[in-house]
This record gives C-alpha cells, sequence and structure tokens, in this order.
C-alpha cells in the first residue's frame, strides 16, 4: 500500500499600500482599526458591532499641505519583499513606480514596511527550521489510538407555530381557507424535514459506532484495518518537503515495515536572513554547501524517526517497525538515474519506549538511531554512501 504525502506551503503574508486621491495616503492597522495618513491629515478609524468611527488625530502643517499639494498625484501600488532581500514597489499595470514615490512611500510608511521585512525574514527562517524539526511532533509509543464521540450538531426542524385566526380569516372563508391551507403545507413540511433529520441523526450514530468498532478493536485484530488507519494517520502529516512512503504490515501486525522515497538534497532551503539594524531591506544569505548537506542530513533523520514513532503510536500490537530511506541519484559508471538508500533501521517497541518524548528537543537527531539496528554510511559532514537495507518491500 503506497501512501502520497504532498507539499505544506506556507505563504506570506503580505501588505499593500495605497496612494490616492488628492496625495498620498496610507491605511495602517488590523481590519476594525485603523491609522489613515494623508494630505488631509492623520485620522483614527474604528470600527466595532458594526458601529463605525473616524477621528482626527493631527493636521498636516500649511507648509506641509502646501508640498502635498504640489506633489499630489492619483496612483495605487503594491510593495514585497523579493527573494533576495530587496524591497519591490509595483503599480497597478505591475511597473516599477518613481524612485521619488518609492522614497515618499518608505518616509510614511516605515513601520509598516519594517514589519513586512520582519515577516518576509521569519518566513524564510521558519522554512529551514521545519525541515530539521519534523520530529519534534511525534507522537509517545505509549498513548493508544482514541476515539472521540462526534456531536451532531445539525439543529432539529423548527416547529411551526399553532394555527392562529385573525378576525377577517373568520369572518371571511377565503382567507380563513387560505391561512388554514398554508398551516397544513407548513406542518407537512416540518413533519417531512423531521423524518429526514431523525433519518441522517440514526445514520450519524451508526457511523460514529462503526468509527468507534474500527479504532477500539478492528485495529488489534484486522490487518486490512490496520493499514486503513495507519495510512490515514501518516496522511495527516504536514510535511515540509514531498516525502513518499510504502508500508506493510505483517504477521498479525506485530511487525511492520517502511519503505521511503526522501527528498532530495536539491529540494533543502538554502536561504537565511535576518534585519539589518539600519536600512530598509532584507539581509538574505546563501548556505554553503556544507550547511544545506548537513541541514539535509538533519532532515532524513526527523523523517524516519518521525515515521517510526507514528507507526508505534497508531498500531498497539506492533513490536517492530524497520524503516529503510532511500534517494534518487545518478550512478557514477553509467549516469542513470537510481534509488540508492541512504539509512535502514530496525526499532524494537520495548527500545523505542526509553526515548523521553517530553524532551525531544533535546535528541541529537544523527545519533537518536545509533541505539537500534542501524546501516548507515555517513560521514560527519552529511555525506552518504550507499548501504544494502534490512528488507526491501
Amino acid at each position: 500500500m503506497a501512501v502520497r504525502f504532498r507539499k505544506s506551503i506556507k505563504l506570506a503574508p503580505g501588505i499593500r499600500m495605497n496612494l490616492s486621491g488628492s496625495g498620498i495616503g496610507w491605511t495602517l492597522g488590523p481590519r476594525g482599526a485603523s491609522v489613515g495618513i494623508s494630505s488631509r491629515g492623520t485620522r483614527l478609524n474604528t470600527s466595532f458591532a458594526g458601529i463605525s468611527s473616524s477621528q482626527l488625530i493631527s493636521r498636516p502643517r500649511s507648509s506641509a499641505r502646501e508640498a502635498t499639494a504640489r506633489e499630489s498625484v492619483n496612483v495605487r501600488m503594491t510593495c514585497s519583499v523579493q527573494s533576495d532581500g530587496q524591497l519591490v514597489f509595483l503599480d497597478t499595470n505591475g511597473e516599477p513606480v518613481s524612485e521619488h514615490l518609492v522614497s515618499l512611500a518608505k518616509k510614511q510608511h516605515k513601520e509598516g514596511l519594517l514589519e513586512l521585512i520582519q515577516a518576509k525574514c521569519d518566513d524564510i527562517n521558519a522554512e529551514v527550521e521545519a525541515i530539521a524539526e519534523v520530529h519534534l511532533q511525534t507522537p509517545s509509543s505509549r498513548q493508544v489510538p482514541h476515539f472521540s464521540s462526534p456531536t451532531f450538531d445539525i439543529p432539529s426542524p423548527a416547529k411551526p407555530p399553532p394555527l392562529k385566526l385573525r378576525l377577517l380569516d373568520k369572518l371571511l372563508k377565503s382567507r380563513r381557507l387560505k391561512v388554514e391551507a398554508a398551516h397544513r403545507k407548513a406542518v407537512a413540511e416540518y413533519e417531512q424535514q423531521t423524518r429526514e433529520w431523525n433519518a441522517e441523526k440514526i445514520e450519524f450514530t451508526r457511523m460514529a459506532e462503526v468509527r468507534r468498532d474500527f479504532i477500539e478493536r478492528r485495529i488489534y485484530s484486522d490487518i486490512a484495518a490496520m493499514e486503513i488507519w495507519l495510512e490515514e494517520v501518516l496522511s495527516e502529516i504536514q510535511w515540509p518537503r514531498e516525502t513518499d512512503v510504502t508500508f506493510e504490515v505483517m504477521e498479525d501486525g506485530r511487525k511492520v515495515a517502511l519503505d521511503v522515497d526522501l527528498p532530495e538534497i536539491e529540494d533543502m532551503p538554502n536561504k537565511i536572513a535576518v534585519v539589518p539594524a539600519r536600512g530598509m531591506k532584507l539581509s538574505v544569505k546563501e548556505l554553503s554547501a556544507t550547511k544545506v548537506q548537513k541541514l539535509y542530513m538533519e532532515h532524513i533523520h526527523a523523517v524516519i524517526f518521525r515515521l517510526i514513532g507514528e507507526v508505534f503510536a497508531a498500531l498497539p500490537l506492533t513490536k517492530e517497525v524497520t524503516a529503510s530511506g532511500y534517494s534518487q541519484r545518478h550512478h557514477a559508471a553509467t549516469g542513470r538515474l537510481q534509488d540508492e538508500y541512504l539509512l535502514s533501521v530496525r526499532v524494537h517497541r520495548d527500545d523505542w519506549q526509553q526515548t523521553d518524548f517530553d524532551h525531544l528537543d533535546q535528541i541529537q537527531l544523527t545519533e537518536s538511531l545509533t541505539r537500534f539496528e542501524l546501516r548507515r554510511t555517513m560521514s560527519k559532514t552529511g555525506i552518504f554512501k550507499p548501504i544494502e537495507p534490512f528488507g526491501q518491500l
């Protein structure tokens, strides 16, 4: 059975800035409260519970008003931080705006731009951190799968009010018949909706019991259920890079073998960022080849560690997990792309339970697997040589 994992992509936040009307204006702040800066002064705009208000905080000096009037433009532009750390200002046509407007924008909205730069910095560095921290969410092997009873949150149909005839309805037969017919129709619709609601609730309860039986009984006795459950568990993991896993549950669930198609070193992030104390740009630096190699080394160990832990937590009957990770590399003699196994490890549950799952951040990943049966030929800088795995699926 094969499980395919997709990339998890985190989009960085952006900030839009507008220049329009009789001068250049900026709107700062979150929805519901903002500060508007324009040629007419600075106003505090608030909105709460549907009530909006605007308060003038300060007026521009007469000289500033005159200067703004002379420089009045009617343009809208956006700002973004490029991967190299440079700020780029574009108009609605996607064209760069003049240096004069860029300079003015930086002066008027320095704080907002610095926040944008910091957000981009955090986003770049978070990608590097996520690569080496996959293992931090590894569940304890001592936990067992738990069924949480779902709540049927569909409200029951509203019962129509009792028939109530007004004076004209009583006096005029045609009106009375029309009102009575409408009420009968409403009652009939309510009864039909109630039957459907009751049927849906019964089916919901039945499916919940099926799910309870699946988690509390079948994954302890049925190989097919174990495979379905393990696939479900692994598919919910958010991997920072695409990772393919093939697994097999064997010997009534006592053993599980994992074959992991690891990401390539070319998929590793190769940049880190810092916000300089001065200047309005982001400093982006390339990681050295050695650091990228070490990051890759950390990542593939984190992936294997996490998968082993997920199996033990998902399948309480499993006593042994074998995990082998491979990568696609060009053969030195033929140049052809082929699979090469980088590491293979066999772990017994009793040994795995010696792990302190409350302090996974203290684990040295490259050393964490040496406690078990491990096949790996690796240099200190993370260069791997092909190995023969314990067993291929």
